[in-house]
């Protein structure tokens, strides 16, 4: 399992990064404190504290982790 901190604060991000993720196969959560939803549904994310960064879990896929991190770039915390 890789993680990495995400910072989605902001409506944009949130539309933006579900668009992301619902296009790339496998499991991946989202973790926030002992908080945990589903990186897929947009609600679950709107269900969570968003003024701190969240943790983005890949619990299981078949992609390239590089592509990963460039499709998540633009959300990950401290990155701009």
């Amino acid at each position: 399992m890789k993680s990495y901190a995400l910072d989605l604060n902001s409506i944009e991000k949130v539309k933006g990064f579900v668009s992301v993720i619902n296009n790339i196969k496998g499991y991946f959560d989202l973790v926030s404190g002992r908080y945990v939803v589903d990186a897929k549904s947009i609600m679950g994310i709107f269900s969570m504290d968003l003024s701190n960064s969240v943790e983005l879990r890949i619990l299981e896929t078949n992609e390239d982790i590089s592509e990963i991190e460039k499709a998540i770039a633009p959300y990950l915390a401290g990155e701009h």
